[in-house]
């Protein structure tokens, strides 16, 4: 199962590579799909909405919730 969440504040490809890094590095194994043109993530299985929240926040965007 997998769930989108939005992220504001991604303006460019090296915004969305942060976003990506970030996730990856929280959640091991998990596929990471970061939209810049809609300001999406997509993650694969779904995980803890708080953690995907923090992750976000710590890496200096802000967490839209999921969709």
């Amino acid at each position: 199962m997998l769930k989108t969440y939005k992220v504001e504040g991604m303006t460019c490809c090296g915004c969305s590579s942060a976003v990506a890094k970030a996730l990856q590095e929280a959640l091991p194994g998990a596929t990471i799909d970061v939209n810049v043109a809609v300001s999406e993530v997509t993650i694969e299985p779904a995980c803890d909405d708080d953690l995907v929240k923090n992750v976000i926040e710590e890496a200096g965007f802000d967490y839209g919730g999921p969709l």
